[in-house]
């Protein structure tokens, strides 16, 4: 009965941390973009959360975890289990810890409108993506569906979370298109540069301890204490992933720049993330690295397709998540993923390639279903709202005026502002 407790208050512990990092992407995203959009990305965090748990205890666990079939879960709808377990968790300490992972994914998501997408936008594809695009993925991966009964890994959601969320991320991107000001008619591109690096060092910073319960109480107890070694490979993912991405940019630039190397830091944890539990610490470093070289890379990429990305939600979570899912493909070893009982070895340790054929597999599914989906929902929402995207004289005030009549820096307001504003 004390080791069922601890393992209760063990995962409690890791959905505060969870929840906490939500701060850390208010500071991130604020970070990095323009003051004058900074009150509204903070507002925006937090009413969607509250619609996001709304909708996950109305019927997104229940798509997840209910009895249903390989698609999708079919029961347990406004969850109201109040049993208590003598053996493994609360019902209630379970739902509130996967309830933080669907939050984090529409967070991830919201990184697309940044910037030049209208409040109600928010509101509605808040809901329908908690609905039907997570639930969906989270059940083929999580909660028993298709890739479950192929043996996909996916410890903590570099695929369920991260690569969800970045697909939706995408979606909206490309429907909303880039900001006013940010690409050239001669193919150039303007850097539209977050005003306040110190709150993205911050963010970063938070976000690195809150993945210690995001990782960590995946284990869903304290048996032999494995969360340690857990948390143990995401902390060398994380520092290999920083000092990667910074390198690499300075060997190519010249300069350390500081947003490479703090989105290195990120890129690190979201590839450790599905192989957390699965790999050896050298492994972890390995893939941590890789990782932050990958995001320099991807970020570059996405900026010359001309494809605008304000927090880099595409390249940090969405071709990392890739590289953290497949990874286990590599590296998975047969003590930790056996021991698991959650898939087989990684082509460096025997197994061949039928681990790393079901990851590929599961990247592939995954990341399709939720463009396609979250795709079809904005194009639908575009058309039946008149349109995502504020107006352009909106967008050049900034939508803390637009969009809430208040500004984030009240003492910076211009009467000029102000009067538009009404």
């Amino acid at each position: 009965m004390e080791t069922v407790l601890m393992d209760n208050v063990w995962v409690i512990i890791g959905t505060f941390l969870v929840l906490l990092m939500l701060g850390g992407f208010i500071l991130l995203e604020a970070g990095s973009t323009r003051m004058k959009n900074a009150g509204h990305i903070a507002g925006k965090t937090i009413f969607t959360a509250g619609i996001g748990s709304l909708v996950f205890w109305a019927v997104g666990y229940g798509f997840i975890y209910g009895d249903g079939n390989w698609f999708i879960g079919l029961s347990n709808f406004f969850y109201g289990d109040t049993s208590f377990s003598e053996e493994g968790l609360s019902p209630a300490v379970d739902f509130m810890f996967q309830m933080m992972f669907a939050l984090i994914a529409l967070t991830i998501a919201f990184g697309g409108f940044a910037e030049r997408a209208k409040l109600s936008a928010y509101v509605v594809f808040a809901v329908l993506f908690s609905a039907i695009v997570y639930p969906v993925v989270a059940h083929w991966i999580w909660g028993g569906g298709w890739l479950a009964d192929h043996g996909k890994q996916d410890f903590a959601g570099s695929t369920v979370v991260h690569l969800t969320g970045a697909m939706a991320a995408l979606a909206a991107t490309i429907i909303l298109k880039p900001r006013i000001g940010k690409y050239n008619k001669n193919g150039s591109t303007n850097n539209l540069a977050g005003h306040n690096q110190v709150y993205t060092a911050l963010a970063v910073l938070l976000l690195w301890v809150g993945w210690f319960g995001f990782n960590g109480a995946s284990t869903f107890g304290v048996s032999e204490a494995f969360f340690g070694y857990v948390i143990l490979n995401t902390q060398l993912a994380a520092a290999a992933g920083a000092l990667a991405a910074m390198f690499t940019v300075w060997a190519i630039t010249g300069k350390a720049d500081v947003p490479t190397t703090l989105n290195g830091a990120l890129a690190g944890l979201v590839a450790i993330t599905a192989s957390c539990g699965f790999v050896e610490p050298w492994a972890a470093v390995v893939i941590g690295a890789i990782g932050g070289i990958i995001v320099y890379g991807s970020m570059r990429f996405f900026d010359r397709a001309r494809i605008d990305d304000p927090i880099f939600a595409l390249s940090v979570h969405g071709t990392v998540g890739v590289w953290g899912t497949i990874s286990t493909g590599f590296f998975a070893t047969e003590s930790l993923s056996i021991g698991a009982d959650w898939g087989l070895p990684g082509l460096f340790y025997g197994g061949g390639l039928e681990q790393l054929m079901v990851q590929i597999l599961g990247v592939v599914a995954s990341g399709a279903y939720a463009f396609i989906a979250s795709f079809i929902i904005l194009k639908v929402m575009d058309k039946v709202m008149g349109g995502l995207r504020v107006t352009e004289e909106e967008e050049i005030i900034g939508l803390d005026l637009s969009e809430h009549g208040s500004y984030g820096y009240p003492e910076n307001i211009s009467p000029l502002n102000e009067q538009q504003a009404k």
